[in-house]
């Protein structure tokens, strides 16, 4: 048995691993969304404002390095 053909074997078992796990995970993410529609779509704005925040905060923290503590000003609490 040559290195060809062994690659081309374990390529395709691969692909038929990889698709076997593709279909199962459709099959189960579908299954999913099925039985629990009516719980995800109802706290579906809650999530989206909490993220949404999340986000907001991440983002606008960024542009002062997160406390100071690179040369900035010292803080105004107890120390």
């Amino acid at each position: 048995m040559t290195d060809t053909n062994k690659s081309g074997f374990l390529s395709s078992l691969r692909f038929r691993y990889g698709l076997t796990l593709s279909v199962f995970l459709a099959a189960a993410g579908f299954l999913l969304w099925e039985e629990h529609e009516a719980h995800i779509l109802g706290y579906l704005p809650v999530v989206l404002i909490l993220g949404v925040c999340i986000g907001v905060h991440f983002f606008l923290h960024a542009g002062h390095g997160g406390g100071h503590q690179n040369g900035g000003p010292p803080s105004r609490g107890r120390d």
